[in-house]
C-alpha cells in the first residue's frame, strides 16, 4: 500500500446534497447505545430507506453545505465501517470533519461539487491535492486539500493509531 492510497480514491457517488445533513440521520438516538453492527443497519435509514442495501465498499459521499451538523456522534465512524472511502461536501461541519480525521475517513470541502457530480458517477477524490473529478463526466474541480498533519493521521488509520505509532500508548 502506498502512502497516498487512503487519500486518493475512486468510487461510486452517493448524493446527500441537501444543506445541514445532521448526524442524527447517520446515527439515530434510538441506536446510540446499541452494538456497532446494529448501529450500522440504521445509517441514513429514515432519510434514505434502502440505501444501506445498495452502498458498497469504496463508495463516496457527496454532500452540501454544513454536512455533518449536529452532535459529536461518531457518524463518520459508521460511514467508514460501511466502507465509504471519502466524503466531499460544499462545506463540512467542523466537529464532523474532526471526527472524519479521527476515524481515518478522507474528507474535503469543494465548492461546486453538487453541480459536478450526479449520483452514480464514478468520482476520483484526491485529498492530498484537493481535487475532485467526475470520471464519468470527464470534469474536475479544485477544493481544499487536507493539511499534511491531518493526512498523516488518516494514513495512520485514525488518531488512536497515530498516537500509538508515536508511542503515546
Amino acid at each position: 500500500m502506498s502512502d497516498s492510497e487512503p487519500l486518493v480514491v475512486e468510487g461510486r457517488a452517493w448524493m446527500f446534497a441537501e444543506d445541514n445533513i445532521n448526524t442524527d440521520l447517520m446515527m439515530p438516538q434510538t441506536v446510540f447505545a446499541k452494538p456497532l453492527e446494529e448501529q450500522l443497519r440504521h445509517v441514513f435509514a429514515t432519510y434514505r430507506p434502502g440505501w444501506l442495501d445498495q452502498v458498497k465498499p469504496g463508495d463516496v459521499i457527496i454532500g452540501g453545505r454544513n454536512f455533518g451538523t449536529g452532535s459529536s456522534r461518531p457518524g463518520s465512524l459508521l460511514l467508514k465501517r460501511l466502507g465509504i472511502s471519502a466524503l466531499v461536501a460544499e462545506t463540512i461541519n467542523g466537529l464532523f470533519y474532526r471526527n472524519c480525521v479521527n476515524y481515518a475517513l478522507p474528507a474535503i470541502e469543494c465548492a461546486g461539487v453538487r453541480d459536478l457530480v450526479v449520483e452514480g458517477d464514478i468520482v476520483r477524490v484526491d485529498a492530498i491535492n484537493g481535487v475532485v473529478a467526475s470520471v464519468t463526466r470527464g470534469k474536475s474541480l479544485s477544493g481544499k486539500k487536507m493539511p499534511e498533519f491531518v493526512q498523516a493521521i488518516v494514513r495512520a488509520g485514525g488518531i488512536m493509531e497515530r498516537l500509538r505509532a508515536e508511542g503515546y500508548f
